[in-house]
Parts: structure tokens; C-alpha cells; sequence
């Protein structure tokens, strides 16, 4: 099984962030990020641990950052079909 669908089947969701950032050498410009990976709701551990990583080593402070989730599948979802019949 691939690693996004055992990560949606645990509750993961795909998290689209879009960061605003003023460029570090005209603080009155803004330029755009867009980060995008797996995460979980309501904690969104990846999305803040990306977050901090971008407030402590990047030059580019940031002015704002707004994202959604989605959950594409969850376990009701999917089933794992074993075997097939065909009736001529």
C-alpha cells in the first residue's frame, strides 16, 4: 500500500498552506509561498513544525498565512477487496 493511502486511512488529509512574506530586502513587498503535505486536524503538527522551521531559518519574516484541509478518504471509505467473481 502506498504511504499517502495509509496515511489517509489513519485520519491524514492533505493541507494547502499559503504563506505571505515580506522579501527581507524591501519589507514593503509581499511575496507568496505555497507549502502543501499530509496532515492532522485539528493540530496540524507538520504545518506548524514548517511554520517554526520557516521563523528560524528563513530571512523572509512572515506577514500572514492562511490554509484549508481536506480529508480525501477515510476508513469507511475504502474497503480492501481480496477477490473478484465473474458471472459469464
Amino acid at each position: 500500500m502506498h504511504d499517502e493511502m495509509a496515511m489517509m486511512l489513519r485520519g491524514y488529509g492533505l493541507t494547502t498552506a499559503e504563506m505571505f512574506y515580506r522579501m527581507p530586502d524591501h519589507q514593503s513587498v509581499l511575496n507568496t509561498f505555497v507549502w502543501q503535505d499530509y496532515d492532522l486536524a485539528p493540530d496540524y503538527p507538520r504545518l506548524f513544525r514548517f511554520i517554526a522551521f520557516w521563523q528560524e531559518q528563513i530571512e523572509g519574516p512572515l506577514h500572514s498565512v492562511r490554509f484549508v484541509h481536506r480529508l480525501l478518504i477515510g476508513p469507511n471509505d475504502w474497503r480492501n477487496v481480496t477477490g473478484e467473481f465473474s458471472l459469464p
